[in-house]
């Protein structure tokens, strides 16, 4: 029995299809975001595991944001992975924006995890 993809599911495997083709061994850098909430993890796909995580969720950060849902919090997750990246020895990422326009909550994360050091 075939399956029916939504909209977002084909275009996110469109999206990771192009970024494990160009990735050349390095690790993800994926974004997922709520209405509530932005998640991002570092996953190395050729051992199939996550190297570094981070969330509007965690404790020390939801203390000093105001809402989990908008830039400033974004950009609070972003050096957030950066800085746990790094201590894991990852400087060079590929950035998997899922089914997002890279515009917003999106694009201020990769800023901010730019300004980090992690290269992408």
């Amino acid at each position: 029995m075939a399956t029916n993809k939504s909209s977002e599911d084909r275009r996110k495997g469109r999206v990771r299809k192009a970024i494990k083709r160009a990735a050349n061994g390095r690790p993800r850098l994926s974004v997922f975001r709520s209405s509530k909430h932005i998640y991002v993890q570092v996953i190395d796909d050729v051992r199939g595991h996550t190297v570094a995580a981070a969330s509007t969720l965690e404790k020390a950060l939801s203390e000093e944001l105001k809402s989990g849902a908008d830039k400033a919090a974004a950009t609070a997750v972003g050096k957030l992975i950066a800085e746990r990246a790094k201590a894991a020895g990852v400087d060079r990422v590929v950035f998997d924006r899922g089914a997002y326009i890279y515009h917003g909550r999106v694009k201020a994360l990769a800023d901010a995890a730019r300004e980090g050091g992690l290269e992408f």
